[in-house]
């Protein structure tokens, strides 16, 4: 068996409300497709049930009193003392659970870790983690325990060299904090310029400080990008750094919210593109720990999931969506017949004036980060 795929129903134990765009249902929808496409049943396939991680685990990278203020936080009672670490209305609502829902996201990631580091896998997926934007004393972006950070911290105290890649349309920047200074991770975010969306950080001049310098890397986008601009620059950029950097693992974060229909984001993607992305990277990655991430059209987020899982394991998959995915996705409200679906519409001929600042920041790396570590 040469994949992982790491999943459990008691995520759906946990709601962060009617009104919040991040639904958990996307992760039992992404489970039935895969499911019902085979996927599960492949004999290089092992299925892992999640266990919650501790404590100790998630103290790797969080502060013991933000870690105390979310255990409260989980009794589902809104408190003034919550507010400065970023858990209260709006993005991080405190509910029910909160921080045992944030432990079993966790503990996927570190079951991921576990089953590539010790070269029993050669690929593990826990579509539920990603959480990318918690801080270390503050939830932030709909995170409350960035999964990615403490998986990767553990890979570093079993000595392996770390690339981190994320493609969510929001930046990676509570990774990108964690490791701002070390040059054991190597951090490439691809995001949305965010001079137009949160977090507003991730500039391409964030490039790390101290020893980390060089190995911070951020490609901003401008709104409207489309796959063949967004696929011209993860090429320029990613095959040469990760292949000069030189992984023992490859962790990735493949959020969907940049394609063009996600009710949060500007990018103008589609499951084409992500489908090439996703194929880039496992040429590339010697192990690869993937992630799920961003996506809040539910749809996107179930097929394009299940297509990276199929490339992971190197399946073909029939276009036609099976029936018995397609009568659970109807009780959602969800319609859609095809894996792939249509090619996005026309990006209104932006494509010259986005296709110039992605030129302009692409060269910025050539000549301030790719000197650094490409030999």
């Amino acid at each position: 068996m040469k994949t992982a795929f790491i999943y459990s129903d008691a995520y759906m134990d946990y709601d962060y409300g009617p009104t919040h765009p991040l639904k958990v249902v996307r992760l039992k929808l992404t489970y039935e497709l895969i499911k019902a496409y085979g996927l599960l049943s492949l004999p290089s396939v092992q299925f892992i049930p999640t266990r919650k991680a501790n404590e100790e685990d998630v103290a790797l990278f969080h502060s013991r009193d933000y870690l105390a203020a979310l255990r409260q936080a989980s009794e589902g009672i809104s408190q003034s003392g919550l507010i400065p670490y970023g858990l209260g209305p709006g993005d991080n609502p405190i509910f029910k659970g909160v921080y045992d829902w944030s432990l079993w996201v966790t503990g996927a990631t570190l079951q991921a870790g576990e089953c590539v580091a010790n070269g029993e896998k050669q690929t593990a997926f826990n579509i539920a983690g990603g959480l990318h934007h918690a801080q270390r004393s503050r939830a932030s972006g709909f995170c409350y325990i960035n999964d990615v950070v403490v998986g990767i911290s553990k890979l570093i105290e079993q000595g392996k060299r770390v690339v981190y890649i994320d493609i969510d349309a929001h930046h990676g920047d509570g990774v990108q904090d964690a490791f701002y200074t070390t040059d054991k991770v190597l951090t490439i975010s691809l995001h949305e310029s965010g001079y137009t969306l949160f977090p507003g950080t991730g500039h391409e001049d964030e490039i790390g400080e101290g020893e980390g310098v060089g190995y911070s890397v951020n490609v901003p986008f401008p709104p409207m990008t489309d796959d063949e601009s967004y696929l011209w620059a993860f090429e320029e950029i990613v095959p040469p750094l990760v292949r000069g950097f030189g992984p023992d693992v490859v962790v990735t974060q493949l959020g969907v919210d940049t394609f063009y229909d996600d009710p949060l984001a500007n990018l103008h993607l589609s499951i084409y593109g992500f489908e090439k992305v996703v194929r880039r990277i496992k040429d590339l990655a010697p192990r690869w720990v993937a992630l799920g991430g961003g996506g809040y059209e539910i749809s996107n987020v179930a097929r394009a999931w299940t297509l990276a899982w199929a490339v992971m394991n190197e399946v073909g998959l029939a276009e036609s969506l099976p029936e018995s995915y397609q009568e659970k996705a109807a009780r959602l409200g969800i319609r859609e017949k095809n894996l792939r679906g249509d090619p996005p519409p026309s990006s209104h001929g932006l494509e010259d004036s986005f296709r110039k600042e992605i030129e302009r920041v692409v060269e910025y790396h050539r000549k301030n980060v790719f000197p650094r570590i490409i030999h």
